[in-house]
């Protein structure tokens, strides 16, 4: 595909995990599909990041497989996007380390999910993770980014690379785009349905905490049934009902309806009934996706020139922006 000067440019990585749960289709993957209509979107599993944590070879292999396959099935489209892996455009490495240099020790000091994971995993407390804001920067300002769609954990990554674009640019001139972050409104932040004053993790060692994209429908609606509530048995908001607003935010998200319309619709209803509601939506939602990403993982090969077409494409763009970078800054003759 060709690049549509006139609309909008997006950019959006998810990370090969192996594996995605609920948080990260409504957080932000179910933008993904919807930006597409409207803008000339960049999309990218961004395996580099990945390696800040120790994984086996051959298993990241799969995970970035299974994570092409299932964005394919969320709706990205080769037609209407550019679907691309990381590390095979050596453009981001690269400017990752130019901007580097442009970004204050202190500034990723500040950053709370380098905090959170480095308590978490105090042996491996590599530069490759203190780093990893300045690298999610390139991979955004290397495609002349208008807008990123990303989940409202990643909001303080969002705001270093405008810091570290400014900075650049009142040095060297308008050379980037200053980017803006696209959050979900309802959904930002899908809580645990174990402990919803937690986020959803797929690593949560309590699988009914959560609720994978590969579930069949017997344990979706197993897992909502399960999902902790409180004993008021009132579908509203309010103190100490976490576990009841959980469901709300993912029900708002499957269904498009507000809030305020949840609770007049399910006025002197219970949590019974409430809850076969959500394991419905969640299942008519799921179910087609789930589906697709059967037949994708069965069919590689198709997989796989998506990912060809995208480097390629990808690689044309980023080289156009790091000539310009390194123009500005002096490297080579």
């Amino acid at each position: 595909m060709s690049s549509d000067v006139n609309k909008p440019i997006v950019f959006s990585g998810i990370q090969p995990t192996g594996g995605f749960q609920l948080g990260n289709l409504l957080g932000a993957l179910k933008n993904w599909e919807f930006l597409q209509r409207e803008n000339f979107c960049i999309y990218s599993i961004v395996d580099l990041h990945s390696i800040t944590v120790r994984n086996n070879p051959e298993e990241l292999k799969l995970k970035i497989m299974e994570a092409a396959a299932m964005l394919i099935a969320l709706g990205v489209s080769p037609e209407k996007s550019i679907l691309f892996i990381q590390s095979q455009v050596s453009s981001h490495a690269e400017l990752s380390w130019i901007l580097s240099c442009y970004t204050q020790f202190g500034e990723l000091s500040r950053m709370t999910q380098f905090k959170d994971k480095s308590s978490k995993n105090p042996e491996n407390v590599n530069a490759g993770l203190f780093t990893y804001p300045v690298l999610m920067a390139a991979d955004i300002l290397l495609y002349n980014t208008d807008l990123v769609p990303v989940g409202d954990d990643q909001r303080q990554h969002i705001e270093i690379t405008r810091v570290i674009a400014n900075r650049f640019n009142n040095i060297y001139g308008d050379v980037f785009k200053i980017p803006e972050g696209v959050y979900p409104k309802v959904a930002s932040r899908v809580m645990s349905l174990a402990d919803p004053k937690t986020k959803m993790s797929k690593s949560d060692p309590n699988k009914n905490a959560r609720i994978m994209m590969t579930d069949e429908n017997d344990a979706i609606r197993k897992k909502i049934r399960r999902a902790v509530t409180d004993s008021d048995n009132q579908i509203r908001r309010g103190t100490g009902k976490e576990g009841i607003e959980n469901l709300m935010e993912i029900y708002s998200a499957c269904t498009n309806k507000s809030l305020d319309c949840i609770e007049s619709e399910f006025a002197g209803k219970n949590y019974g009934e409430f809850k076969n509601q959500v394991a419905d939506a969640l299942v008519s939602l799921i179910e087609p996706l789930r589906e697709k990403y059967k037949e994708l993982m069965k069919d590689k090969e198709y997989v796989f020139s998506i990912l060809k077409t995208g480097k390629e494409e990808a690689m044309e763009i980023s080289e156009v922006m790091m000539k310009r970078v390194n123009e500005a800054i002096g490297l080579g003759l």
